[in-house]
């Protein structure tokens, strides 16, 4: 047997290896994540270990559903319902793109929320664009004032264009020459482009940014609130499951909205400014106004009416969220204590009803059965065939579109955690960190959580979290201080990756239309990590201390798992 001193030098051998290659992706990450299933066992720390527990299984139920939520274009249609309650007005259309996104960005894919959002602000923004300079030549040429898209930064029009309109009024239109004409209209273009292209900026970032915030609201919303979930069930396996749907959901989802709101003011103020009258639209809609918004509802026109798939989808995923949040709601017993869950063993669990809902989704037709005469024998006499219609969803359509590669992610950050615990090396690191037991909680809150907001900039969230929280727990346990308390703001900051476009894919899928410099994000995304680690922390030390006793030290936390 190797020595216990070269375990724990050989397991941190192994986490500052896997480090490196998730930092720089040398190897693919999921490739990355499957290091210890060689590297353990020929150290001697442990055997290959299990790589599939009960997170994986809620993540990949929950990923179905969304991918069937995906299939038949539900989410686009909540979507485009939303903006057009909304309208476009600047304020307005900026604050229902956020608000869709964060919404859709809870249930589904950050990634896929903002590639389908991004395009229909695009083609928004373009049809205010357009009508505008229709509105523009037509003021030149008629001497009518432009009623146009009115916005905060206002755009003053070149001297000539304004004399050409006053000359026009005084019905001195002979004055203005072809030349004059070209030049100011040429002005006014360049002038209207850049406003546009700042509005465009401000839509595009509050896109991706509200991704990543909405994400964070429910245990499935994005990886890293489910790695802490499984982390928190391997070190702790007597926390009774502390972490679940519906407390993750009473914890973050204020966070968010909080976020959220602190999120659009900043952006309101680089982007549009403060005039309500202007930004709001107070008043009649203009022509511009009016064709954006036909621009919306011609889109939703073509997704028609309802069908039996999308209210089966919908059916679905309403009766698998109010599952979730009855299975153990906490301050009553829920409807899987009372009927699986004795002896205070967790049978049924969150994963369980994700994988039941998904099974569902294979099972259910995506229309009515109908009996069709047409398909008769070659002779015509032969009996009617029944055509069954295809299920909901299909596994070609999973396997195009289910990231497989986080199920090995999450099963490299379970395999650490217990190398780590195995070979002494988290006893080691925890004891190392037994001098900060004197500075105060709220402090060693606020600097892990600017630790992890910074290094989740350039490298993967999922990295991130499964590097940071085994680490996080020992010091925990160690300094005698509540586990969740540095685990939850971390988990939380692994998602406010805001500065740059390589930090998270939403983040890429936007400056890859253009519009917008790495300066841009890193101006307004350094502002909205400051303003998520304090808001994440005035989450932590008010109601998430009420919620999970985060003042005290549990007894769960006083043994962790044991492993042969």
């Amino acid at each position: 047997l190797m020595h216990p001193v070269f375990q724990e030098a050989s397991c941190g051998f192994v986490i500052i290896l896997m480090a490196l290659y998730w930092c720089t992706e040398a190897l693919p990450l999921a490739v990355t994540a499957l290091l210890p299933v060689v590297l353990f066992p020929m150290m001697g720390i442990m055997e290959s270990g299990d790589y599939l527990k009960d997170s994986n299984m809620l993540f990949i139920g929950g990923l179905l559903v969304a991918i069937g939520v995906e299939t038949w274009d539900l989410h686009k249609r909540i979507a485009l319902r939303v903006l057009l309650i909304v309208g476009v007005k600047p304020a307005l259309l900026m604050m229902g793109f956020m608000g869709t996104t964060a919404f859709l960005s809870m249930w589904i894919s950050n990634t896929a929320t903002t590639a389908m959002m991004v395009p229909i602000a695009q083609a928004v923004l373009q049809q205010l664009s357009n009508t505008e300079a229709e509105s523009d030549e037509l003021e030149l040429q008629n001497g009518q004032v432009n009623q146009g898209f009115d916005q905060e930064t206002k755009v003053d029009s070149p001297p000539e264009y304004e004399d050409a309109v006053k000359d026009a009024r005084q019905g001195n239109r002979h004055i203005m020459t072809i030349e004059d004409h070209a030049s100011a209209m040429e002005e006014a273009g360049r002038r209207r482009a850049d406003k546009y292209l700042n509005l465009s900026k401000g839509m595009s970032l509050c896109v991706c940014y509200a991704a990543s915030i909405g994400g964070t609201a429910t245990l499935t919303g994005t990886t890293p609130n489910l790695i802490l979930k499984g982390q928190i069930d391997d070190i702790y396996p007597g926390n009774g499951d502390v972490v679940n749907f519906a407390s993750w959901f009473g914890f973050a989802f204020p966070n968010m909205i909080l976020m959220l709101v602190l999120s659009y003011i900043w952006l309101q103020f680089m982007y549009l400014g403060f005039d309500i009258k202007k930004s709001f639209g107070c008043g009649d809609k203009n022509t511009n106004d009016r064709r954006a918004y036909e621009v919306m509802k011609d889109e939703y026109r073509k997704l028609g009416s309802m069908n039996f798939a999308e209210v089966a989808i919908l059916t679905l995923f309403i009766l698998l969220v109010l599952l979730w949040f009855t299975r153990d709601p906490g301050f009553i017993p829920g409807w899987a204590t009372v009927l699986f869950n004795k002896n205070n063993k967790q049978y049924v669990t969150d994963g369980t009803v994700a994988i039941f809902m998904a099974i569902l989704l294979f099972v259910i037709p995506s229309r009515l059965p109908s009996f069709s005469c047409s398909a008769r024998g070659e002779e015509g006499d032969g009996p009617a065939v029944i055509k069954a219609p295809k299920a909901l969803l299909q596994w070609e359509v999973v396997h195009q579109k289910m990231p497989w590669n986080i199920v090995l992610l999450l099963g490299g950050g379970f395999a650490l955690a217990k190398g780590s615990e195995v070979s002494g090396l988290s006893v080691w690191l925890g004891e190392s960190l037994a001098p900060l037991q004197s500075i105060p909680p709220a402090a060693i809150s606020i600097l892990l959580c600017l630790l992890v907001g910074t290094f989740t900039e350039c490298s993967s969230n999922t990295a991130t979290t499964t590097l940071f929280l085994p680490i996080l727990a020992s010091m925990a346990t160690t300094i005698r201080l509540h586990p969740l308390y540095v685990m939850l703001p971390c988990t939380v900051s692994a998602s406010l990756a805001f500065m740059l476009p390589v930090a998270t894919p939403p983040n890429a899928i936007v400056f890859s239309y253009g519009h917008i410099k790495v300066i841009d994000m890193a101006k307004s995304g350094a502002v909205l990590n400051i303003i998520g680690v304090l808001s994440i922390n005035l989450a932590l030390n008010t109601w998430g201390t009420a919620m999970f006793g985060l003042d005290t030290f549990p007894s769960w936390a006083n043994t962790t798992a044991k492993y042969p």
